[in-house]
């Protein structure tokens, strides 16, 4: 029998390989590893799944959002933390905005372009935002250092960057709003004008005397934007509203909050945590 050329050869046992690889890590290998699963780690095996009702309502794992359908927050809920990719699993990530990114790129409605127009909104405004946000639907302060009361970046451009000052900008609130501080250094604060460049400014962020009662979790998005936890802290913020809105005792509700948080891990890592999913549908039952 006439042998076959090296070139042919060595493609078909590449053809092999592949075939032997794909049945035994792609096929007999996932089914070992879901069977053994099942067995031992029946609940989380299958993705952790939670049913109410008779139906599959969301993961012990993955968080979600508790709005209605024009995106506001349900007050006879728990909210979750946010999140930069909408809960969504398929779009599972962070935003990758920084603690230097403090300064907006306002909206400029004549701008060349649809980002121009849009303009694009900081971490510093969006955790400013948030803030406010929530300390309006809690019936508490929503002010944090470096946040405006409106709700945007406390942050000027200082002109020149080096040397004594002679213009000074609010850059996160367009005009006509009126500048956190009138002054700074002796020079009067201009509101920022969307399309113009403030980028050869020094940035000043400042703190300013708030103290926030917002906790951290509560404005800023998990590195996953899928945590299904919430903080103590942020949890025990909500009771109230979530009691008013249901008609119940807030020591009850604290109570439920207390029985679906979590400790940290290996009793040493991380925080106490509140499975927002699991204590909703905790409060359903109440009913």
């Amino acid at each position: 029998m006439e042998r076959l050329p090296n070139t042919l050869r060595r493609h078909l046992a590449a053809v092999r390989a592949v075939a032997v690889f794909t049945l035994v890590l792609g096929v007999l290998y996932p089914l070992l590893v879901t069977g053994v699963a099942r067995v031992l780690l029946p609940h989380r095996a299958g993705g952790s799944i939670v049913r109410a009702d008779g139906r599959d309502v969301g993961s012990a794992l993955i968080g979600q959002s508790f709005t209605d359908r024009s995106a506001r927050p349900v007050r006879g809920y728990f909210q979750s933390r946010p999140s930069a990719g909408g809960y969504d699993p398929a779009a599972s990530g962070a935003s990758n905005l920084g603690p230097q990114d403090v300064v907006d790129r306002l909206p400029d409605p004549h701008g060349t372009g649809e980002a121009a127009r849009k303009g694009r909104v900081s971490l510093l405004t969006q955790v400013c935002a948030r803030s406010k946000a929530i300390g309006e639907r809690e019936g508490v302060s929503g002010a944090r250092p470096y946040c405006t009361a409106d709700g945007t970046g406390a942050v000027l451009k200082v002109f020149p960057a080096v040397g004594r000052a002679t213009r000074v900008v609010s850059v996160n609130q367009a005009c006509p709003a009126a500048p956190f501080v009138a002054t700074y250094q002796g020079v009067r604060v201009e509101c920022g004008r969307p399309g113009e460049d403030y980028s050869s400014g020094r940035t000043v962020p400042v703190r300013g005397n708030a103290r926030a009662v917002v906790p951290p979790d509560a404005v800023t998005a998990s590195g996953s934007g899928l945590d299904p936890h919430i903080s103590v802290a942020y949890a025990e913020l909500q009771a109230p509203r979530v009691a008013r809105e249901r008609g119940l005792d807030v020591r009850g509700v604290r109570t439920l909050i207390a029985e679906h948080t979590t400790g940290r891990a290996l009793g040493f890592l991380g925080e106490p945590g509140v499975n927002v999913l699991e204590l909703n549908l905790a409060l359903d039952r109440e009913r």
